[in-house]
Formats: structure tokens, sequence, C-alpha cells
């Protein structure tokens, strides 16, 4: 086995833990919806999840773990990811809330990081901007 081997082994762990991760968070509120199913189906894509670990995952998405990233912009990513299946069905419970709440622990975020970074989130996805911060995003 190469190195490459070995490095796309432990990358392909962490998108099947990362994955599972979703698949979790959208089935927490009574089962996965169209839309969430929709997301799910393109991020197995982007994650290069196989059929037969697609099927697996939905079964028992609790059995695979987190595998952070050591980048901070590839957590960031995860994060944002989990906030397009939350989001899928345009609104966030609080039991979401604390599920991406330990999650982003997970990641690596600390406590008040990852409270900081959820309620911006938020803010964000659900149209809390102000106009200076919309008009700094449209000007990025």
């Amino acid at each position: 086995m190469s190195f490459t081997d070995l490095f796309e082994s432990g990358e392909h762990r962490s998108n099947l833990g990362h994955f599972a991760s979703l698949v979790y968070i959208a089935e927490s509120h009574s089962g996965i919806v169209e839309s969430e199913l929709a997301l799910l189906q393109r991020f197995a894509r982007k994650l290069d999840i196989t059929d037969e670990e697609y099927e697996e995952v939905l079964k028992d998405p609790k059995k695979y773990p987190i595998n952070p990233p050591t980048s901070a912009t590839k957590r960031l990513e995860r994060m944002l990811d989990l906030f397009k299946v939350i989001l899928a069905d345009h609104s966030i419970d609080a039991h979401e809330q604390v599920l991406i709440q330990r999650y982003a622990i997970g990641l690596g975020y600390s406590e008040a990081d990852a409270k900081a970074l959820i309620k911006r989130s938020i803010e964000i996805f659900t149209g809390g901007l102000d106009v200076e911060d919309y008009q700094y995003l449209l000007n990025k």
C-alpha cells in the first residue's frame, strides 16, 4: 500500500464520518424529508460515498465516528454542509441546534467558538443580516 493510498483511505473515512453526521442530523426530526434526501444524495457524490456505503449509513449513521479535518477551512466547509442539510426544510429546531453544537465541538471548535459560529450562521441563513453585512458579502 502506497502513502497515497493511506491518505486517500483516511480522507475517505473522514468523508464517510461527515456524511453519517449529515444523515444523523437530517433524520433527527422525525425522518428525512425529500429536500434533505436530495441534498444527501448530492453530498454522497461530492464525498465519494459508494451506493453500498450510502445504504449502510442510512441504516445506522451513529456507528460512524467524526474524523475532524485539520484544516480550519475544511472544518468550516463541514459546518456549512450541515447547515445546508438542517435548513433544507427552512427551519432549525432546538434539537438540531444541540446536535450541530455537538458536531462543531467534535470538529475541534471550542464551546464558545461553536456557539458564536452557529449563532452567526443561523443569522446568515435565515436572513438576519443587517445592511452592512449584506453589503460586505455582496462586495466580497
